[in-house]
């Protein structure tokens, strides 16, 4: 059956998501923050600027008209980057209801407190409102072009879940359900932070065992995150967690990944981030990945290099060096 969605947020997921919802059947509106953007990728039917070469079909429109996004529509998703979430709460509240729910597409968590982004929606909204994050291995452009994919849709209710995984399944794109909110927000924040450690050793040459080495350990770390914060750990051994830490520390579609190949090359944070010309979630979220790591007592050494190289000035080369010069220990605890 199909639905009235709007998809808030017209960057290059926002916009691959809702040609997923489009090609469904559903009707898509898509909102962009930019008008000039709206206007262009309304009239010549594509977003060149973040997924250029895929064309808008007609029953997705584009408007920078917040409300008039959200009139009567039955589901709203949001797609904003994650530092963004909670101003776009407080825009959304006069229109949410529990009858339309809440979910989002944002990989991060909320600037400044570290809090998992369905946190802070519940204390917005109440745990009355269905919630659903829509997270796992799904590269904006491959989804695009229509090649198959499969995500995580972890939801406060079964029933919500279903619902989402509903609207979103089908032409090659199919959509698991949890109900492990958490496990499935901490593998899809703390995974950007890692590719970006894996970008940095591959920009220095050290090869593909040193690659292996750092995803394997920054899972490990990633689950004694998640054990501290009651996370299940069949989350993290799932799409939402090593499926997306895999894509996203391996495949160079990865922002994060081709921040540290720049960085790893002798770049700067700065001209990274300016060559790549899109949010680089991992940024902001070593930050927050690194408060919630000193809040609950927990080891992450990958993500305290990765942090020290963005903020402190450490050194990338160092960085690994030091990583792999650790005392002697039991891999498994």
């Amino acid at each position: 059956m199909s639905a009235r969605i709007a998809v808030l947020g017209a960057g290059s997921w926002g916009t691959a998501l809702a040609l997923q919802l489009a090609r469904q059947g559903h009707e898509v509106r898509l909102w962009a923050r930019d008008p000039a953007q709206a206007e262009a990728m309304q009239r010549d039917r594509v977003n060149e600027r973040y997924l250029p070469g895929f064309a808008l079909p007609e029953n997705l429109s584009v408007s920078a008209d917040f409300d008039a996004c959200l009139a009567d529509v039955d589901r709203l998703l949001v797609v904003t980057p994650s530092h963004a979430f909670p101003e776009t709460l407080e825009r959304l509240a006069p229109h949410l209801t529990p009858e339309m729910g809440l979910a989002w597409a944002s990989k991060g968590f909320e600037p400044g407190s570290g809090r998992l982004l369905h946190v802070v929606a519940e204390e917005r909204f109440g745990t009355a409102m269905p919630l659903a994050l829509i997270t796992g291995p799904s590269f904006a452009k491959e989804v695009a072009a229509g090649l198959p994919t499969a995500v995580t849709v972890a939801a406060s209710s079964p029933e919500f879940g279903e619902t989402w995984a509903g609207l979103l399944h089908g032409s090659g794109f199919r959509a698991y359900y949890t109900s492990d909110l958490t496990g499935a927000e901490l593998g899809g924040a703390v995974k950007n932070v890692l590719a970006v450690a894996c970008g940095m050793a591959d920009g220095l040459e050290l090869g593909a065992n040193t690659r292996a080495a750092l995803i394997t350990r920054g899972l490990a770390e990633t689950m004694r995150l998640g054990k501290a914060m009651d996370a299940d750990p069949r989350t993290l051994m799932g799409l939402a967690g090593i499926g997306d830490l895999v894509l996203t520390c391996t495949g160079d579609l990865s922002r994060n990944r081709r921040l540290g190949l720049a960085l790893g090359r002798g770049q700067s944070v700065d001209e990274a981030v300016a060559e790549i010309g899109q949010v680089v979630e991992g940024i902001k979220t070593s930050q927050e990945t690194m408060r919630l790591a000193e809040r609950y007592g927990v080891d992450m050494p990958i993500t305290e290099q990765v942090h020290g190289i963005l903020f402190k000035g450490w050194n990338a080369r160092t960085g690994v060096k030091v990583l792999m010069e650790r005392d002697l220990k039991r891999e498994t605890e």
